[in-house]
């Protein structure tokens, strides 16, 4: 991916994701399905302006899901960890 911000779609913020944000200094977010830690790393960085020490990126299979008799599939997707330095962080909702 040449595109560093398209590796990035968004931030996945979810109540144990900001348990890990405020303890651990990890970020969660959902990521292009092609990309790989480095890209993840390089976008992160650049856009946040923040230093990452680790990436761990998984795919994310999509459930099964029913809608009265109809059976359905949401779509399969990649999640990132990211684990920042001590000193950085990154705030999604500033004065909220």
């Amino acid at each position: 991916m040449k595109n560093l911000y398209a590796v990035i779609r968004r931030p996945i913020i979810t109540e144990k994701g900001n348990i890990q944000k405020e303890e651990h200094h990890k970020v969660t977010f959902e990521v292009h399905p092609d990309a790989n830690k480095h890209e993840i790393k390089a976008a992160v960085e650049k856009i946040f302006k923040v230093r990452v020490l680790s990436v761990r990126s998984f795919n994310q299979r999509g459930k099964m899901k029913r809608v009265g008799r109809f059976l359905g599939k949401r779509r399969n997707w990649k999640k990132a960890i990211v684990t920042l330095a001590p000193e950085d962080q990154i705030e999604f909702f500033e004065g909220v």
